[in-house]
């Protein structure tokens, strides 16, 4: 209640537990979720950052006790961490969850604009806030830039600018509803919105797909 009196609204649209808390029963988080939907508090559900198997457990109780169920699910991906694909995105399509997936452009090393010699570059994710320790700790590695490496090349071949290709690949993934993008100037994000103008052709994911297979197994990522 005193958030929504911060928000200054009755409700929200979507409401979404960012990340798995094992302190609490499942049994209790999803009840408090029933009583905010049903009180009106609450439109729709969700998670970030969750495990297939937390999904598919807390999902299982909610059926069971005829709560409302969850219906999106946040995951980081991109096509540097692609671990999503081999459970929670097969199950988001059998249960109908919608996914909109953050950090699709990896940080912005996707980008194409970082340079591993130079260092980060002032004003992005890998020097702001925080935060920043924790996208280098994930992203600025050796093979990461030989895959961003690969990458362009791919971009060069196509004719599709890094940012567009990498987020037409995410889209391209039929369990994506939407991805969330950032940006802190006007240009890139009509960079990001252009990706909606054409689709990913096919043999354009398919040499992005072999060249990032192995972010696709969980024992391979960071």
């Amino acid at each position: 209640d005193d958030s929504l009196k911060r928000l200054r609204t009755d409700y929200i649209d979507l409401y979404q537990l960012h990340g798995y808390d094992p302190l609490t029963p499942m049994d209790e988080t999803v009840r408090a979720l029933e009583d905010v939907v049903r009180s009106g508090r609450v439109r729709y559900i969700g998670v970030s950052n969750w495990l297939a198997f937390r999904l598919a457990r807390a999902i299982g109780k909610q059926e069971a006790a005829t709560y409302a169920r969850f219906d999106s699910v946040q995951p980081r991906y991109n096509l540097l961490f692609r671990e999503f694909e081999r459970e929670l995105f097969p199950l988001c399509a059998e249960e109908g969850i919608g996914v909109i997936p953050y950090n699709p452009l990896a940080g912005g090393l996707l980008t194409g604009k970082h340079s591993q010699a130079s260092g980060p570059l002032e004003g992005t994710r890998f020097t702001l806030g925080n935060a920043a320790q924790n996208y280098q700790s994930r992203y600025w590695h050796d093979r990461e830039f030989d895959t961003v490496e690969a990458i362009k090349g791919v971009s060069k071949d196509s004719g599709i600018p890094m940012v567009q290709m990498a987020l037409r690949w995410v889209l391209a993934n039929p369990v994506i509803t939407a991805p969330i993008i950032g940006a802190s100037r006007a240009e890139q994000l009509d960079d990001s919105l252009a990706a909606v103008e054409a689709p990913l052709p096919a043999d354009v994911k398919t040499r992005l797909d072999e060249i990032t297979e192995e972010y696709r197994r969980g024992d391979a990522l960071r």
